[in-house]
């Protein structure tokens, strides 16, 4: 019988714990590690809605990329909103696992996956920020190529439909998209490693102002696809990675996550 643990130490090997970033908080962070288990539920974050979810269906794990738990917490209460979510999950036997940022970095995980949907090739690591055992660097943006050139406006309407998004935010580089680089997230702070890797567009999220005029003055294409739609492309990912492993288990994607920003 398959157990938390055993899905807690299948998903270090998915996307080994080590390459997560030093602020990170990722792994068992709440529930059984030794309880049986017949359904996971798959989701970017572990929200209320997810939390009632898994407990419709009737899983006993919830396997998220989004931390539950991230900064430290002092105390546990129902006043509280990571209080309240923890105490229903303990009240139903119901765990979560969460890898973030490691599966930011992992082959095969979340930036992978967004090259991926957007078309294209990954060509190679935008800023490596660590090393595995056997020395290969490993890091979070990917460098990418189409296979030929598209006009941005063209691009952009793939963009919002692959990801399924409601809206984009950009700025126009009055470039084609060809060599680009992508960021699921937040990834603002990779765009002087962008423009230095001589790329025509980068794809992330959560972008500020002096970003886009910085873009904008330098001829790139920045696009901001919506945190969430960046990152859930490795959700069903994520599913079928869990599948190959436990082939006797329910897996689900989540039904009830969705894009939290709307556009009016």
């Amino acid at each position: 019988m398959v157990n938390v643990r055993d899905v807690c130490n299948a998903l270090n090997e998915i996307a080994p714990f080590y390459m997560k970033m030093d602020f990170d908080n990722i792994g068992l962070l709440t529930g059984f590690p030794d309880r049986p288990v017949t359904k996971i539920l798959t989701a970017l974050d572990v929200t209320d809605a997810v939390i009632e979810e898994a407990i419709s269906v009737g899983a006993e794990l919830i396997v998220a990329h989004h931390p539950l738990i991230f900064h430290p917490l002092k105390a546990v209460t129902a006043d509280e909103s990571h209080g309240r979510k923890i105490i229903r999950m303990v009240k139903h036997d119901l765990s979560a696992i969460c890898i973030h940022t490691n599966l930011d970095s992992a082959d095969g995980g979340v930036n992978d996956a967004l090259m991926e949907a957007l078309g294209g090739s990954v060509t190679g690591l935008l800023a490596p920020h660590g090393v595995h055992p056997d020395g290969r660097p490993y890091g979070i943006a990917r460098l990418g190529e189409l296979p030929e050139a598209l006009p941005l406006e063209d691009f952009l309407r793939r963009v919002k439909t692959v990801l399924n998004c409601n809206g984009l935010r950009y700025v126009a580089g009055n470039r084609p998209v060809r060599k680009l680089a992508c960021c699921g997230g937040a990834g603002g702070s990779e765009l002087e490693a962008v423009l230095a890797a001589g790329c025509d567009t980068y794809v992330t999220a959560d972008l500020k102002y002096d970003q886009y005029l910085t873009a904008k003055e330098a001829g790139l294409n920045l696009i901001d696809a919506d945190h969430f739609c960046t990152e859930n492309v490795v959700v069903p990912r994520l599913k079928a990675m869990l599948e190959a492993r436990f082939p006797a288990l329910e897996i689900r994607v989540s039904r009830v996550h969705e894009q939290t920003v709307q556009s009016f």
